[in-house]
């Protein structure tokens, strides 16, 4: 009794093991390749599967979601004979689980591996200058390269980013020196530019500060040219009143003698006309100007000398 209990439970314990062994329970987003007798047999899908323990053996397991992979640091020769340093990160997603379990050993490695040939093969192509201006398009010609050949390997190439491009010391030095006489040209093409356009501006503002001035001197001049015109008008209505023409001859005679006065008060050495002496004449004359009528004199005042 003893002995038929004891195999009982040693025959209850084998069958736990040999169900926990034939049950698995595969994560989301993973696939498991199942092998029977050392060949392949099925894909265990996300959830809950059984296997037959000792016939079957879960063989592969692979992650189908994007992978990072990072492409080690290379040197690669440019066209014109440059070396210069690149790495970069490669995203890749297993998209066949049997290709990658049977097309080669190590799909992402072989990837990887790839990438750096096809890498030194492109920058090869491509002067130095490229290179460093054209990083999108060497990442398109990497992904479109790999694409084809990792299909064989049930890997799907997302991207390629080129994370770093080093050139040699020298070349960094050169390039530095060929940014900064770039700023300092755009500099000095800035500042000229802003001088031209003051010169330009001080130009305009002179030439309008004449035109203004020209056209206030030009209404000074209309204005007192209206107010003489206004002033003669007042002087011809007055002439023409009863009386008028004695007060011209009043006021004329009396400017006349005021403006010989002050000629006489600033200057030692004075021009006057043959005649100046005999005052009266002189007066006669002029109002005769204003007056229209020729030859008329005043009376002859008494001679200062005869008295």
């Amino acid at each position: 009794m003893t002995i038929t209990f004891a195999i009982a439970i040693a025959l209850i314990i084998i069958g736990l093991v040999i169900l926990s062994r034939g049950i698995r329970m595969v994560p989301q987003q993973h696939a498991w390749v199942v092998e029977r007798f050392g060949r392949f047999h099925r894909l265990l899908e996300p959830g809950l599967n059984i296997i037959i323990p000792v016939f079957d053996r879960v063989a592969y397991k692979f992650d189908l979601r994007e992978s990072p992979i990072n492409v080690s640091e290379q040197v690669c020769i440019t066209k014109d004979n440059a070396q210069i340093t690149i790495d970069g990160v490669l995203y890749l997603q297993i998209t066949d689980p049997k290709k990658a379990a049977y097309g080669t050993s190590d799909p992402f490695a072989a990837v990887e591996q790839l990438s750096q040939t096809v890498m030194r093969s492109d920058v090869g192509k491509k002067q130095l200058d490229e290179v460093l201006s054209s990083r999108a398009e060497l990442n398109r010609s990497i992904v479109s390269e790999l694409d084809q050949a990792a299909t064989n390997w049930g890997v799907k190439v997302l991207r390629y980013e080129i994370r770093r491009i080093q050139p040699p010391a020298e070349v960094t030095h050169a390039m530095e020196l060929q940014l900064t006489s770039e700023r300092e040209k755009r500099a000095r093409i800035a500042k000229s530019e802003g001088e031209r356009q003051q010169a330009v501006n001080v130009a305009e503002g002179k030439k309008k500060s004449r035109v203004l001035e020209a056209e206030g001197e030009a209404d000074a001049l209309l204005k007192v040219a209206e107010a003489q015109a206004r002033a003669i008008a007042k002087i011809g209505e007055a002439l023409s009143e009863k009386g008028g023409d004695k007060a011209m001859q009043m006021r004329l005679a009396s400017d006349l003698i005021s403006q010989f006065g002050n000629l006489a008060s600033e200057s030692n050495t004075m021009i006057v006309p043959a005649d100046m002496g005999d005052m009266s004449r002189f007066l006669g004359t002029a109002m005769s100007i204003v007056g229209g009528e020729k030859g008329r004199a005043v009376p002859h005042a008494p001679d200062a000398s005869s008295e």
